[in-house]
């Protein structure tokens, strides 16, 4: 996919740049793969407001993706590539040789009618899942699994990517999209290629009413607040605030809240970059 500029007609449009969605093959999503998406609007049970700054935004639907991609050795056919506005990544809907279907993450570079499979033993190209344990090092991959069989939960956003690096006894070490190196279990599974939309990054909305269309609501400054409000709030005029922090007081601009004693702390060989 690639970005446009629009033509300033309105001043919305002024500095809006957006996507052309040249890459999406249709509009119209899987019926049997599609579920009704509930909005809290930032309430709790009782209708109090725990998260702030949430609310409003288009009707959506959740399109159900396949993280795990645990149908072995079945070749599947690139059906579509379609639009998800639960997420940042173009999906791909696959159509299995046995009759099944299911969406998937779409990758840089995937085209309808392509055939992937997934298996311990199949060709690492582009939309093929196998274990980290069978790719090739130095690979692009990505959608990784951090425990075996529990489904990918990383480099799932558009354009991201991590890369295989090197494999010592039962783990692979991979060096994420963060900038972290860290080890994961060689049984994991990882999807080869980057994945699509890469260009998103580059948008840029244009008005403050399509941020609404998203669901966010305006978001106050701690300094514009009163000292009963806010650790940075008060003072006379317009004053900085003092150090930056959270509405509960927790430091900001680079203190580290991570635990010291978190348990995963020994499989990180590298930290992410600051």
């Amino acid at each position: 996919m690639a970005v446009k500029r629009f033509k300033p007609v309105t001043p919305g449009t002024r500095f809006r740049v957006g996507g052309d969605y040249s890459d999406i093959t249709t509009n119209v999503p899987e019926k049997s793969l599609v579920v009704k998406i509930k909005k809290s609007g930032g309430r709790n049970n009782s209708g109090k407001m725990t998260m702030r700054y949430l609310g409003g935004g288009h009707k959506k639907a959740y399109r159900l993706i396949d993280f795990k991609r645990d149908k072995k050795d079945v070749p599947a056919k690139v059906a579509t590539i379609e639009y998800d506005p639960n997420r940042t990544a173009r999906i791909a809907l696959l159509h299995y040789v046995d009759g099944e279907k299911r969406y998937i993450i779409a990758p840089e570079g995937l085209k309808v009618g392509q055939t992937i499979v997934s298996g311990d033993s199949v060709a690492p190209e582009i939309g093929n899942t196998l274990p980290l344990a069978v790719i090739p090092l130095g690979s692009i991959i990505h959608n990784i699994e951090l425990n075996p069989g529990q489904g990918g939960s990383i480099a799932r956003s558009a354009g991201t990517y991590a890369q295989l690096s090197a494999r010592d006894n039962k783990y692979a070490i991979i060096k994420l999209p963060s900038g972290e190196t860290r080890m994961i279990l060689a049984t994991c599974l990882a999807t080869i290629g980057s994945v699509s939309n890469a260009e998103k990054a580059n948008e840029v909305l244009g008005k403050a009413g399509r941020k609404r269309h998203l669901g966010r609501r305006p978001r106050v400054r701690g300094v514009a607040m009163n000292p009963v409000d806010h650790p940075m709030g008060g003072g006379e005029g317009r004053s900085s605030g003092g150090h930056p922090r959270s509405r509960k007081g927790l430091l900001a601009k680079g203190y580290k809240t991570r635990s010291k004693k978190k348990a995963s702390n020994r499989y990180i060989i590298e930290k992410r970059k600051k």
